[in-house]
């Protein structure tokens, strides 16, 4: 009976094991053994912090908002009120960024929130 080699899947799986890995630091690039646990926890970081992203950007859109706001006799909630009363359908990152670029144009929309 012929000897079967089995080594092709081997050296795949640990090929694009190192391939996820490359660019980390000391043995975790280079050794399966090291390599394996560092790639899990980079993949569940990456989970976690995908959505930890998505709540920091909102947090960051609302402090430019309410900085934006204070100076025009507002404050935050009281400006969010306003717009859904007036039927401004401009979202938090928007609102944030016109804030930011566009000063006369945000006064325009905080006298029409009023």
């Amino acid at each position: 009976m012929p000897r079967v080699k089995r080594g092709t899947q081997h050296v795949k799986r640990r090929k694009s094991l190192l391939e996820k890995t490359k660019g980390m630091m000391w043995g975790r690039k280079s050794k399966i053994r090291l390599a394996r646990p560092a790639m899990l926890k980079a993949g569940v970081n990456a989970y976690r912090d995908r959505r930890n992203y998505k709540r920091a950007m909102r947090r960051l859109w609302q402090i430019r908002l309410n900085a934006a706001v204070r100076p025009l006799g507002l404050n935050y909630s009281r400006f969010m009120d306003g717009l859904k009363k007036a039927g401004i359908g401009l979202d938090r990152k928007v609102l944030s960024d016109i804030a930011k670029d566009h000063e006369a144009v945000f006064k325009n929309i905080v006298e029409k929130t009023k």
